[in-house]
């Protein structure tokens, strides 16, 4: 099955320290039209190595539904909401799915979505 249109599907991933934030995030992104669906998960447990120490920190996940051409503006909107300094925010290209779902995505990530 094929990406819709010639903007595909990206989902967009990134962490915070609680919940709340983690759903202030999702919140956010929805409210600017900036994704079409995020969902909220955890806590998880993160390990990583941060100004030359290692560390276990419990997280929660947030993960973005967008349209690729709206990426680089979730990436930016994330970046100065987001508490942390260096936020981790990836995106990984959607490569098939429910064609109908997968063009609603794009539909609601304008602004004349049907939200």
């Amino acid at each position: 099955m094929t990406v819709p249109g010639p903007e595909g599907t990206v989902r967009v991933e990134t962490t915070v320290d609680g919940r709340e934030r983690a759903e202030r995030v999702a919140r956010s992104l929805i409210e600017h039209r900036l994704a079409a669906c995020t969902q909220v998960s955890g806590p998880i447990t993160s390990f990583y190595r941060w100004e030359g120490e290692a560390h276990v920190d419990e997280e929660w996940l947030v993960v973005a539904t967008t349209s690729a051409d709206r990426v680089d503006a979730l990436v930016a909107h994330v970046a100065r909401i987001h508490p942390y300094d260096v936020p981790e925010v990836v995106a990984v290209p959607v490569i098939g799915g429910n064609t109908a779902y997968l063009e609603w995505v794009v539909e609601e990530t304008r602004s004349g979505g049907t939200a």
